[in-house]
């Protein structure tokens, strides 16, 4: 079969249900996966208590998940052409299910963990197969309304999840927070069954010559799982310093170079590395792991920040951060609209613009006076970017991809993306952690005895607290202590004001890129070569 003729099959082919509700049936399974990927984070030390682990034990139940997730991201699209998509979705719909249930009854940590592996197996070829999906279910000049559905599940998800999560563990048990994908999972399957179908092409692919590429698997396997285990504990670890962190950085560098050489020359390759000769698409996982970044980066150092240096509760972040929420809610389907009738990289363009300008606005709103107001508007302010950028983004990753291409698309998309989330988690708490010394010992250099300024604080604040009824020797003490609180809040403060400048250039590179892209037409879907 000719890719002209798979190609083809796919114009003619049309869905014998309606096309939105086929939209919201996969969604739906891709909110709860991706949902999932939050949602444990406040409920760790509640897990570590009723488990009898401690709370660096308990974290693995966040690396777990992830690990196994990102392990199978990239071969989803192998695994659709092998088993059929639509059985393989219902198959990680069934695993993912089932093996929630499991994890809201686990007895021990070590159940839990071997549970969470199976649901992070399960889950990972949820979010490619509900976009490949969206993708031969709709034409191509109406992808971008249907990935605006989709996006709404990719961003809204991990925004809502650990609220959602401290609720539930706050009011009922952690336990919940696995006992309510089963209802939605049971549903969602059988929605599947009834309504999604596989096109013409890939039901003559499915099976056709099936090789299992054991060594791509293994180096995969290796490679992924190292770099998602050194992303998730190297600041914990102190990076460089742990010898465990240096071994798995040895081993991911190996098995992933390896890997993309093996998969180039390999006749049945396990992930078609040679999409990326695509600039378009090679390009489009770029700013998608980018996008990834700077998307939990903020998700990070917002309520972080709020939570650490302003003492707000772990419910009243969420709040400042839901408005943002409501944001993106209503921006994503307007931007899905836009791009029927803009080019997809001048929307990315004003993404870009737009996310630069508001991190580098973070720099000069965050302090330590900061009201609750401010931190709302802060945050509707870099979320509005961050609209513009996810459809288009997924759109233009198709652009110049036979149909026959949209499984291994999407599911290296949605792993570069992922991987992106990991790394901005690790880079934000790393660069903070680091410039918050960096900061602290600066400020120090001025907490001497003979320097006036400090001396005259000192002494007020000595004077203070000898007024408040303490004697001389104690209330030196505790006015010393009282500054050197005062000094670490404001180095802290300083190192997510150079956070967010590296996330403001990041973004500026990214809008520069963007101009590189290819055109599209939006009114028909065709593409034009960049002048």
């Amino acid at each position: 079969m000719t890719t002209a003729a798979l190609t083809l099959d796919q114009d003619v082919w049309r869905p014998r249900y309606n096309p939105w509700l086929v939209a919201v049936v996969v969604a739906l399974a891709a909110f709860m996966e991706v949902l999932d990927t939050s949602i444990a984070n406040v409920a760790l030390p509640y897990m570590a208590g009723n488990l009898g682990a401690s709370n660096d034990q308990s974290t693995w139940v966040l690396t777990s998940y992830l690990v196994s997730n990102a392990i199978i991201l990239p071969m989803t699209g192998w695994l659709a052409g092998a088993l059929g998509r639509k059985r393989f979705f219902m198959s990680c719909l069934g695993i993912f299910t089932v093996s929630s249930l499991l994890c809201g009854f686990a007895p021990s940590l070590g159940f839990l963990l071997l549970f969470r592996v199976m649901q992070g197996a399960g889950g990972g070829g949820l979010q490619p197969m509900a976009q490949a999906i969206l993708a031969d279910t709709f034409p191509p000049e109406k992808r971008g309304l249907a990935f605006a559905l989709y996006g709404i599940t990719a961003i809204m998800a991990p925004t809502i999840g650990p609220t959602l999560g401290g609720w539930i563990t706050f009011n009922y048990s952690w336990r919940w927070i696995f006992f309510i994908n089963i209802p939605v999972g049971l549903i969602t399957w059988l929605l599947v069954r009834r309504f999604v179908e596989d096109p013409p092409y890939l039901r003559r692919l499915r099976g056709a010559g099936v090789k299992l590429d054991y060594v791509g698997i293994a180096l995969l396997t290796v490679g992924v799982g190292a770099l998602q285990i050194l992303l998730d504990k190297g600041q914990e670890d102190d990076w460089f310093g742990s010898r465990f962190i240096t071994t798995l950085v040895v081993l991911s560098v190996t098995c992933l170079i390896s890997l993309v050489v093996w998969e180039w020359y390999a006749k049945a390759p396990i992930i078609d590395v040679k999409m990326f000769k695509n600039f378009n698409f090679a390009g489009a996982s770029l700013m998608l792991f980018m996008l990834g970044v700077l998307l939990f980066s903020s998700l990070v150092l917002m309520p972080q920040f709020l939570q650490t240096q302003l003492g707000y509760t772990s419910e009243l972040a969420g709040f400042a951060l839901s408005a943002g929420g409501l944001v993106l809610l209503i921006q994503t389907p307007i931007t899905g609209q836009l791009t029927t009738k803009f080019q997809a990289r001048r929307l990315i363009a004003i993404g870009w613009l737009g996310l630069s300008l508001a991190m580098f606005y973070s720099t000069r709103r965050i302090d330590l006076q900061m009201s609750f107001s401010a931190a709302v508007w802060l945050r509707i302010a870099q979320v509005v970017g961050l609209g513009f950028l996810f459809v288009p983004i997924t759109l233009v990753a198709y652009i110049g991809i036979p149909a026959e291409k949209n499984n291994s698309v999407a599911g290296i998309a949605n792993f570069m993306r992922n991987m992106g989330s990991s790394v901005g988690t690790s880079l934000v708490t790393t660069v903070i952690a680091r410039r918050s010394q960096f900061h602290q010992w600066r400020l120090v250099e001025n907490a001497r005895i003979d320097n006036p300024n400090f001396a005259r604080a000192a002494q007020g604040l000595t004077q203070h607290f000898v007024n408040g009824g303490l004697g001389r020797h104690e209330a030196l003490s505790t006015a010393y202590a009282r500054i050197y609180k005062s000094l670490q809040a404001q180095a802290a403060s300083l190192a997510y004001i150079d956070t967010f400048m590296v996330l403001s250039i990041a973004a500026g590179i990214m809008f520069c890129l963007s101009f590189a892209l290819r055109k599209n037409d939006p009114g028909g879907g065709g593409v034009h070569v960049a002048e």
